[in-house]
């Protein structure tokens, strides 16, 4: 299990805001394996450290939700709405519980989008270790040559270091699939720009073993079961 900053954790767990986090860090209120924590930054593994939080030792007991959303263009994956990005992704998720974003889609990109409650989850499919595929359709404003297929496939340079291959398939003259064992900022859209071909229209369909299939847009389900395993596997 990879380490995460206390806070971080907290705050997924719905304990507190990261600020406020480490406002009980400054105060003494938490403690990890029985000792009292003061120092800001500090890294946990929930699955190993007890973690105790003003005597109430923190648990993932409350009820882990595990959802798939078609995102729809114009949405934001934050917490919060903004003057200039008033509408976020949980607008769309009818649910008391307060989930996440495993990982993000810009505010043009649809797609795909898994949200939940269940922190440990979110940083092993994050974690770059994990290596998680993530599967996306690309469609450009003209046909896309072999040869740049090719530098998609082998790795594209970005900021000083080079992007893992990829695998690419294509689908039609101007669209692709491509798969993804990493996430760069703007990754998909960065690198075809780099090969020269804008990106037209991008959208997620698949993380590991979850797909798209046929949701609609700005529509939502719960995962099964065998969904989750396979996410957690």
């Amino acid at each position: 299990m990879a380490l995460v900053r206390l806070n971080k954790y907290l705050s997924e767990q719905g304990i507190a805001s990261r600020r406020e986090a480490d406002q009980l860090i400054a105060a003494g209120l938490i403690k990890i394996n029985g000792k009292k924590v003061t120092e800001m930054g500090v890294k946990v593994d929930p699955s190993k450290d007890e973690i105790v939080v003003d005597e109430a030792r923190v648990k993932e007991e409350k009820k882990l939700v595990y959802i798939v959303l078609n995102k729809p263009k114009g949405y934001v994956c934050a917490a919060r709405p903004t003057k200039s990005d008033p509408h976020i992704v949980t607008d769309l998720i009818d649910i008391p519980d307060r989930i996440y974003s495993v990982g993000r889609l810009d505010k043009e990109t649809t797609g795909l989008l898994l949200l939940t409650n269940d922190g440990t989850l979110v940083n092993q499919i994050i974690h770059p270790s994990a290596e998680s595929e993530k599967e996306y359709e690309v469609t450009f404003y003209k046909q896309i040559p072999e040869g740049a297929l090719n530098k998609l496939r082998a790795g594209v340079r970005l900021t000083g270091e080079s992007t893992l291959p990829t695998n690419v398939k294509k689908v039609g003259p101007a669209k692709i699939h491509i798969v993804l064992k990493e996430g760069k900022n703007r990754q998909v859209r960065r690198i075809c720009q780099k090969v020269g071909f804008p990106v037209k229209t991008l959208k997620r369909i698949r993380i590991k073993n979850i797909r798209l299939g046929d949701l609609p847009l700005g529509h939502w389900r719960h995962l099964t079961k065998s969904e989750i395993d396979g996410l957690k596997s």
